[in-house]
């Protein structure tokens, strides 16, 4: 009897020895892939200089030449990688209200491989800043941050796309079928003259990569807004504001009274915000204003929000505050939202999964916070998951003197793309 207790007891003890020898198992972060890391830290100088010379080059998305010089720069980093590279002019320009007449071109590139993955990395080259605002944000090194003229937006992302290619070729990885690189010089502006061709490109990848920067936290994202603009236009009458104003239709009074009247169409809950953000009215302190515009930006999770926004927009303009004037609204949806997927969530995981081997937490939103990007684009069709946010973590976007993205996570970023692509490329990630 006694023997048999103890040897219930010690049954007992070696089920629970094995059960916490499990769970331990289950919490130990796998070691670093030594050559990878390696790797990565080999390129670290190397991306740093090539931001510097990316930084160096103006180029705004309306500063076409200045487009064209950065894009021979990436052509030429790409074609010296061994990829088969071309800066490719848009064919297929989508008309928006603040459409420039010429659109910058895209950087196009493949990497030949021995294996049957497709793996599309996107990034772009434009900016946001104005000729002549460089030599107010140089390229420079502060302790742990990069300053630079858009640095963080998007040209540490472009930086990231050509030192991974380096850091595979490096280590002689081509065990993918097709790495397809595409850098676009557009992409501030809604990106009308390269989102067909992302689209198209993007379709047939079992995985897309937008190297977007990762925000001060690094974050991976699997959702972004829609992006879409309101632009309202009254027509009134101008007339003396002192000897006749009754003369007048005074289309700042019907403007504002359209505008208020508006104001309960957000849906914060649902993701849906409309904001009008732009006006103008008038010609002179003395004259009632003839004509009133305003323009509104819109964010929603799912295009059909955009559609009920734009014919509930068009059933308010109707109830006018004076009769007499003339009211028209035009909407556009600038850009898609980007939805979260199994796939992507999958996807996004294993790449948590990696940066654990670094004793590094990577988090993965998989809900839109109000921004958009390209990454919505390649969805559109994609047969393969999107993951956005791959890009360094950085702060500052859009800003005259504070743009920066943090050193310490190249390394982690370069291995966090090598390995996530290595691992695609030789089946290892679930789904894929």
């Amino acid at each position: 009897m006694h023997r048999r207790s103890t040897n219930v007891r010690l049954s007992i003890l070696h089920t629970m020895a094995v059960a916490l020898l499990a769970a331990a198992a289950a919490v130990t972060h796998a070691a670093p892939v030594a050559k990878v890391l390696e790797a990565a830290r080999e390129q670290e100088q190397p991306m740093l200089d090539t931001m510097r010379d990316l930084v160096g080059i103006e180029s705004g998305s309306k500063d076409v030449e200045g487009v064209e010089q950065i894009a021979v720069l990436v052509r030429d980093r790409l074609q010296a990688l061994g990829g088969a590279a071309h800066i490719l002019p848009p064919t297929e320009v989508y008309r928006m209200d603040d459409t420039p007449d010429k659109t910058g071109p895209m950087v196009h590139a493949e990497f030949k491989g021995s294996g049957s993955k497709k793996i599309m990395l996107i990034a772009h080259m434009d900016t946001v800043y104005r000729n002549g605002m460089l030599k107010d944000q140089p390229f420079r090194v502060d302790g742990d941050r990069a300053y630079g003229l858009g640095i963080a937006d998007d040209k540490q992302g472009v930086a990231l796309i050509i030192h991974t290619v380096a850091l595979l070729q490096k280590m002689g990885f081509k065990d993918y079928g097709t790495l397809t690189v595409l850098i676009n010089g557009d992409e501030e502006i809604s990106s009308p003259g390269s989102r067909s061709t992302i689209t198209r490109m993007a379709a047939d990848q079992d995985a897309v990569f937008s190297f977007e920067s990762g925000g001060t936290q690094g974050d991976l994202r699997l959702a972004t807004s829609g992006i879409g603009s309101a632009y309202l236009t009254v027509q009134g009458r101008t007339s003396h504001a002192g000897s006749r104003p009754e003369g007048g239709i005074n289309a700042l009074y019907e403007m504002s009274h359209q505008v208020l009247q508006m104001k309960d169409l957000s849906k914060p809950d649902e993701g849906l915000k409309l904001n009008w953000t732009v006006a103008q009215a008038g010609t002179n302190r003395n004259v009632i204003p003839g004509q009133a515009t305003a323009q509104a930006d819109a964010r929603a999770l799912k295009v059909s929000d955009f559609d009920a926004l734009e014919a509930a927009m068009q059933e308010r303009i109707q109830n006018k505050l004076l009769p007499e004037s003339k009211v028209s609204l035009k909407f556009e949806v600038r850009r898609p939202p980007l939805s979260a997927t199994p796939e992507s969530r999958a996807l996004a995981q294993h790449g948590a999964a990696i940066y654990r081997e670094l004793d590094m937490e990577l988090k993965v939103l998989d809900r839109a916070t109000g921004g958009g990007t390209d990454a919505a684009f390649a969805a559109l069709k994609a047969r393969g998951p999107v993951v956005e946010g791959m890009g360094l973590s950085g702060f500052g976007a859009h800003s005259n003197d504070a743009e920066y993205v943090q050193v310490k996570t190249i390394v982690p970023r370069l291995y966090l793309a090598g390995r996530i692509i290595m691992d695609i490329s030789q089946g290892k990630v679930q789904g894929q």
